[in-house]
């Protein structure tokens, strides 16, 4: 699936345009297969652009973009097969259970041994005691761990987070915290985060976005996190409130 570099995720010239303005303005960078991204940017950088875009939920203005070495907007309906997202809307129906909502999404990536499936991930988000209580009485906390469960079932090659640590209480930060050290080996991620501590912890490569272009990009090795964060804290003062 991936390109004869190994390389998981990439962007070359990434524009997209709103009227005149540029969300994103020639953004380059090429994560390795196992990476994991972490994106920083202020609001208004283009974030939430960036990864909208990577994900087939919006077409660049121009140049292009690669997961697993398909092109997100001419192999989009192939890709989804092999990605998943966790971002603030939890994409799960409120009137379905949390079983429900699971076995809904199992069938529609053609899951096997679905009801094994399920069990194991609502072990794994500790929502097994409410898997039959109806999603819209749920917290925010326990929705964004059910969001999780839902962005697994598949087994994505690669996975896209857009702030997941976000509105979590300390038990359900714990529980994503050991989430993503299970399956780290499994997967390739790509987190857009404010919290530099967490995102410069879980990362092997940091991403700096200003203004919609690449302000830094560097591997974890070359990164010292005190010259980081006062880069970092150089380009908010750059963004778009």
């Amino acid at each position: 699936m991936t390109d004869a570099t190994d390389t998981a995720v990439s962007a070359e010239g990434l524009t997209r345009v709103f009227g005149v303005r540029k969300a994103l303005d020639c953004v380059d960078f090429a994560l390795p297969v196992g990476g994991f991204l972490s994106i920083f940017g202020p609001n208004g950088a283009g974030k939430t652009t960036l990864l909208r875009a990577l994900t087939t939920l919006q077409a660049p203005s121009s140049g292009t973009a690669r997961v697993l070495g398909l092109d997100v907007v001419r192999d989009a309906v192939e890709l989804r097969s092999h990605i998943g997202l966790i971002s603030h809307n939890p994409l799960l129906y409120p009137d379905l259970s949390a079983e429900e909502n699971l076995v809904f999404f199992s069938d529609m990536y053609g899951v096997e041994d679905v009801s094994g499936r399920v069990r194991d991930l609502l072990d794994a988000v500790e929502l097994s005691h409410r898997r039959f209580d109806l999603v819209r009485t749920f917290s925010r906390g326990m929705l964004q761990r059910l969001s999780i469960a839902r962005a697994l079932l598949h087994r994505p090659e690669v996975l896209f987070l857009d702030e997941p640590y976000s509105g979590l209480d300390p038990h359900a930060m714990d529980i994503l915290d050991s989430l993503i050290a299970q399956i780290r080996h499994e997967h390739t991620f790509v987190m857009v985060s404010h919290d530099l501590a967490k995102g410069l912890e879980l990362c092997t490569h940091a991403l700096i976005l200003a203004k919609g272009k690449v302000a830094r990009y560097d591997e974890k090795a070359y990164i010292d996190d005190t010259t980081f964060a006062a880069e970092y804290r150089s380009v908010v003062g750059l963004g778009v409130a």
